[in-house]
């Protein structure tokens, strides 16, 4: 099959002696993305509570937003008009759209799925919309991202085998037309291995996605419902089978074990809402832990939440502070409470690498073990 040109590449720099694990760099016209790294998610050209500044501050290198939620609102013309995604949201790093095909999964009630594509109720206004392998490459290349994902069908959890085969199947017919209408040689189009929770589905995926031969991979619909051991499971089938020299995305994880075992397997990026949608909450997250700030015993504690933590919530402000502006239902406690759960991730997904590089990685993510690797320093 035809590969895409595209001014992307991915360097291996090292590889953990007894695992998968490895550090790399992939090469973005926006810049490089070191991995293996947490992505923040932006869904709406902006990642929820955080200025630009501030999502600097994290670490952040690589942020996403979403095809099908830009097409809604604004409109991909408008920000085009803006001189794309970057310039509109104020982000001159690297960024990836997703394709819209998540919200086939997960606005189930309000679409259809043809061989066409999907035509959805919008659940802005109740307006048809009708999205095809052609139309969403258009709008993605119209928001200018760096890196797009072909348009795919993620079937639910759980679901038969011949329905998932059904799905996967399509997702491959229509990654052959993402891949022919595909127009912008300054983007980089991702494929994703779908699949389910089926070994022989999972892995004849990867070899059909691998044979394209395209700047990167992604695995996608895990993180739909399943458990935990289902996903390390599909993980374990898939990444062997996808090009060494290509960067390996798990689509919608972010939490510690997940990441660390993806990892183990030659897994490079990871993206995730969990931690501004846990700040929205009044959540924090210390040492692998979920706490909830609204929790009375926070009331008098005048310590920061994490003294190891270089986060601007973790260097001005207390626990006892955090407290205050969830129970007063101020805004600004949502905004620090994201702010630190998006560094804790990306510190996350740094110490990760600094292990691999100091030849520790086993011994403190591989296999996952909360104690030993809420210990170590990161």
């Amino acid at each position: 099959m035809a590969s895409t040109a595209v001014p992307f590449s991915y360097e291996v720099l090292q590889q953990c002696p007894n695992t998968q694990a490895r550090i790399g760099r992939f090469y973005t016209p926006h810049g490089v993305v070191e991995t293996p790294r947490f992505m923040p998610v932006g869904t709406a050209a902006t990642v929820k509570g955080i200025s630009m500044d501030q999502l600097k501050s994290t670490g952040a290198q690589m942020v996403l937003s979403n095809t099908f939620h830009l097409h809604l609102q604004p409109g991909e013309s408008i920000v085009a008009a803006a001189g794309g995604l970057h310039r509109f949201m104020g982000w001159n790093g690297p960024m990836l759209t997703d394709s819209g095909g998540f919200q086939v999964f997960s606005l189930a009630s309000l679409n259809s799925i043809s061989e066409q594509g999907v035509t959805f109720k919008s659940p802005r206004d109740g307006l048809v919309v009708e999205l095809s392998p052609e139309r969403v490459m258009a709008i993605q290349n119209a928001l200018g991202a760096d890196v797009v994902m072909a348009f795919d069908q993620c079937p639910p959890y759980p679901a038969s085998h011949a329905d998932v085969q059904e799905a996967t199947a399509r997702t491959h017919r229509w990654l052959e037309r993402c891949v022919a209408s595909h127009s912008r040689s300054d983007q980089a189009l991702f494929g994703i291995v779908q699949g389910g929770c089926y070994e022989d589905l999972r892995k004849e995926a990867a070899r059909v996605v691998a044979g394209f031969d395209l700047p990167g991979v992604a695995i996608g619909g895990v993180s739909v419902g399943e458990p935990a051991l289902a996903m390390h499971e599909v993980v374990r089938w898939v990444a062997p089978l996808l090009p060494l020299d290509k960067p390996r995305y798990l689509m919608g994880v972010g939490t510690l074990p997940e990441m660390a075992q993806a990892v183990a397997q030659g897994v490079d990026l990871f993206d995730c809402v969990l931690p501004t949608r846990l700040g929205r909450h009044g959540a924090a997250l210390v040492g692998g832990e979920r706490w909830n700030l609204k929790n009375a015993r926070f009331r008098n504690d005048h310590t920061p939440l994490d003294n190891s933590c270089p986060c601007a919530t973790c260097q001005q402000h207390s626990r006892a502070y955090l407290h205050h502006l969830i129970k007063s239902d101020e805004i600004l406690g949502l905004t620090l409470l994201s702010l630190h759960n998006l560094t804790q991730l990306l510190r996350f997904t740094n110490a990760i690498a600094a292990a691999i590089a100091d030849g520790c990685f086993s011994e403190h993510f591989a296999p996952w073990e909360p104690d030993s690797a809420a210990s170590h320093t990161w």
